[in-house]
């Protein structure tokens, strides 16, 4: 089969696509081309037609791969196919107008409340001065830093992961992020998270008296946070307040848009917040509104007691 590395240049180079966006392309080519080599004996891109595409997807279904996952990996191949046709290696898309299987809609999960405000209780991450060291202490500030600021701004992980000194505004009160795309934003930050994270700035200065790169969070060595660091203090911390089962930095993101709208927020703001490219991708919080509306209604109203 065609060389995959062109068309994956494209996407770093013209598209911007993260590297983890790249990677996901990668490994759903490799895995479409790999199967067209042994189930059809193709090895020119021109070979491929609509009936192989639609038996690599029926394929996947019978592997119980799932919705999403089909879906995804068909818009890589579509992708892939509109390149090689830009770039004249093939004539037609054998890809084009296959329907991609519906994804089930699913309600963003989120803590609640009194959960979320559960999570500015120093106690569960065992901040007690007299009792710890200098390095424990400043872990214990720094794990509560990273779950506040995904909840209060509502930023994404690979976000946070990105964040630097320089990023933080305390004079105007906003944070600079580097989206998808590298498009960049700036969110609000309240006074009580910028004291908190000159706090926490202080406690790591004084451990680590070197940051020669500059990223706002460090682990317990001085390196850089990792998404694997980041992803289970997240699920730690939401266990001790919360019963839901998914428990991610995702979870923060879906919690702060949907507390947020809860409490009169326009979706416009919530939108330009968290960095989405059009609303429609917002409104998904909309259903959670509503869902709330509904148990209200039920509890409340004299005709359903």
């Amino acid at each position: 089969m065609v060389n995959l590395e062109p068309f994956l240049d494209y996407l770093r180079s013209e598209k911007r696509s993260s590297q983890h966006t790249v990677d996901a392309y990668r490994n759903d080519l490799e895995q479409f081309t790999t199967w067209c080599v042994r189930e059809f004996d193709i090895h020119h891109p021109e070979e491929v037609t609509q009936q192989v595409v639609r038996s690599w997807m029926a394929s996947l279904m019978d592997e119980a791969y799932a919705a999403t996952s089909v879906h995804r990996k068909l818009s890589s191949v579509q992708a892939f196919c509109r390149f090689l046709m830009k770039t004249g290696v093939i004539r037609h898309n054998p890809a084009r107008g296959i329907p991609k299987p519906k994804i089930p809609k699913r309600l963003p999960v989120f803590v609640d409340e009194t959960g979320a405000k559960a999570l500015y209780n120093k106690d569960i991450y065992q901040a007690k001065e007299d009792h710890h060291t200098p390095k424990e202490i400043f872990s214990a500030i720094r794990d509560q830093l990273i779950v506040t600021l995904l909840y209060e701004t509502g930023i994404r992980q690979a976000e946070l992961l990105g964040l630097k000194d320089k990023d933080i505004d305390e004079y105007i009160g906003q944070i600079k992020v580097t989206g998808k795309r590298n498009k960049m934003r700036y969110v609000p930050a309240g006074v009580e998270l910028l004291d908190r994270i000159r706090q926490y700035q202080t406690e790591r200065n004084r451990c680590f008296e070197q940051n020669p790169e500059g990223y706002l969070f460090i682990n317990d060595t001085g390196k850089k946070i990792s998404k694997t660091f980041v992803y289970l203090k997240v699920k730690n911390y939401l266990s001790q307040v919360s019963t839901i089962q998914r428990k991610s930095p995702h979870v923060l993101r879906h919690t702060f848009a949907t507390h947020m709208l809860n409490n009169g927020a326009d979706l416009n703001v919530i939108k330009e917040v968290l960095g989405h490219s059009s609303l429609a991708a917002t409104q998904v919080y909309t259903h959670n509104s509503i869902e709330k509306l509904k148990g209200i209604h039920k509890k409340m109203h004299p005709r359903n007691n």
